[in-house]
């Protein structure tokens, strides 16, 4: 699995971090998301497609 994401288009929902937190995380100054790992373990592939169907900006772009 790579993720992807678009932080330009990130509104800051942090649905994904609720969801993912050891693959995503919101910057402090404006709650964008930052990707932690591109390439996450196996026993997080679920989250990260939850994440990633959940983001109301659609900004997750998850390639198996």
């Amino acid at each position: 699995m790579k993720i992807t994401l678009d932080a330009d288009k990130c509104c800051a929902a942090g649905q994904c971090v609720l969801v993912a937190p050891e693959v995503f995380d919101q910057r402090d100054e404006d709650g964008v998301v930052v990707l932690l790992d591109a390439e996450p373990p196996a026993a997080q592939h679920a989250a990260v497609r939850e994440a990633a169907a959940i983001c109301p900006a659609a900004v997750i772009e998850v390639q198996e």
